[in-house]
């Protein structure tokens, strides 16, 4: 994700798959080298869709057939013979020797999970546990927060979308994944992790020590405010979790009961989540079979996702709301809006996280998640590492923060009702 979200302390999602998970592992191990078997050592150590679909293996065409993996066997039986410390953990050894396998391929989002990783995975979109309540995943290089959830301890310590996370109780966050990171600052309630962080916006580091809670969340609220003698639903989407679908429709059938004459969609540090949510979100304003997002493969295959055409908001006047914090899922949903023109943009540039990852389970417990597409909104904006830049800018100031104000909502309530 992504994450995600969708999620917390762990990166946000955006497409799940079953099955073939053998096949797809062999695949991946074709970027196997002694030097990422030395890597996977070292750690060993230490955007979904539910409708099964067709699995997919890109850029296999000109792999390696001559590479020889007697050269990862023989390594480890020598580590097994002449190592200092026996026994050797020969799971740890196996897992470690995927991690580096799968970090080989250099993609950031390409990520394998050992069965204890895969269980934290799976609780990223259920919106109850245990942490800081921040979404977070791997940017650039650096450990970057998505947003902090509403509420949250994350939130109540100031810390805000794009801030990079350099350490966790002291150790540095340079060589970690999104995973571990999440990981470690996740825990029980009650206890306390110390972050060391890093604000471009200040170009400063300072330390936060933040006490873990139960984090539950309710991915969407409604409330409906009068603006210049008119109704207007502001509907704040906080990820595209597994109780995103139902609520949504709730708050659509609420705000229509009550004949509001505008829509402020709230994608303000929603990390994202479900692919098919995010459809699922778009259908309200599009007539059916109008395209929301284009799955773009390496190999020139083009996947179209398309409205279902549910209709209540068509015709609505709309503003969407979006930030550093809106990612994955949610760009999806304020692109495909944006280019049908039934919606503004309005807010500051979003993140940026438009690549299609697939979940395949592996044995074990395991699985493993790959990239193997980029998200193209209907108007040709490809959203990976781009984002979206809003119709109308509005910032939110250190000074607006510190007072409690919100001039993107403000201008929002303004725009909607001219």
């Amino acid at each position: 994700m992504d994450t995600n979200q969708p999620t917390a302390e762990y990166p946000q999602e955006t497409k799940a798959h079953r099955g073939r998970g053998r096949f797809f592992l062999i695949a991946i191990i074709v970027v196997v080298v002694f030097g990422s078997f030395r890597y996977g050592l070292y750690l060993g150590g230490k955007g979904f869709i539910f409708e099964p679909t067709s699995f997919k293996v890109i850029n296999q065409k000109d792999r390696p057939y001559d590479v020889d993996y007697n050269l990862l066997w023989d390594t480890i039986d020598i580590v097994n013979d002449k190592f200092i410390d026996k026994p050797i953990d020969q799971k740890k050894v196996l897992y470690g020797a995927i991690h580096g396998a799968v970090a080989a391929a250099g993609d950031e989002y390409t990520q394998y999970y050992d069965p204890e990783e895969f269980k934290d995975f799976q609780t990223q979109l259920s919106g109850s546990f245990q942490g800081i309540g921040a979404e977070i995943d791997r940017k650039n290089s650096e450990i970057v927060i998505i947003s902090p959830i509403e509420g949250s301890p994350a939130e109540r310590a100031g810390l805000r979308p794009n801030d990079i996370i350099v350490a966790v109780n002291g150790e540095s966050t340079a060589d970690w994944s999104a995973e571990k990171t999440a990981k470690t600052i996740r825990g029980p309630s009650g206890t306390e992790v110390k972050l060391m962080i890093y604000r471009d916006s200040e170009s400063r580091n300072f330390e936060v020590t933040i006490k873990r809670e139960v984090i539950k969340s309710v991915s969407v609220k409604l409330e409906t405010k009068d603006q210049n003698g008119k109704k207007i639903a502001v509907i704040t989407v906080s990820r595209f979790g597994d109780d995103t679908q139902v609520l949504f429709k709730k708050a659509v059938s609420d705000a229509k009961a009550q004949n509001v004459a505008g829509v402020i969609l709230d994608l303000r540090n929603d990390p994202g989540g479900y692919l098919d949510t995010a459809i699922d979100m778009s259908s309200y304003w599009l007539p059916k079979d109008d395209l929301v997002v284009t799955e773009a493969h390496s190999d020139g295959v083009k996947d179209e996702y398309k409205s279902q055409g549910f209709g209540q908001f068509q015709g609505i006047k709309t503003i969407v709301l979006i930030n550093q914090g809106s990612a994955s899922a949610s760009e999806i949903v304020a692109g495909a809006l944006r280019d049908h023109n039934v919606a503004t943009l309005l807010g500051e540039k979003s993140f940026g996280k438009g690549s299609v990852q697939e979940l395949v389970e592996l044995s074990g417990g395991s699985a493993v998640k790959v990239t193997i597409a980029k998200w193209v909104t209907p108007g040709g904006v490809n959203l990976n590492h781009n984002g979206l830049d809003p119709d109308i800018l509005v910032k939110l100031t250190e000074e607006d923060i510190n007072a409690a104000k919100d001039p993107q909502m403000d201008k929002a309530l303004e725009e909607i009702t001219k």
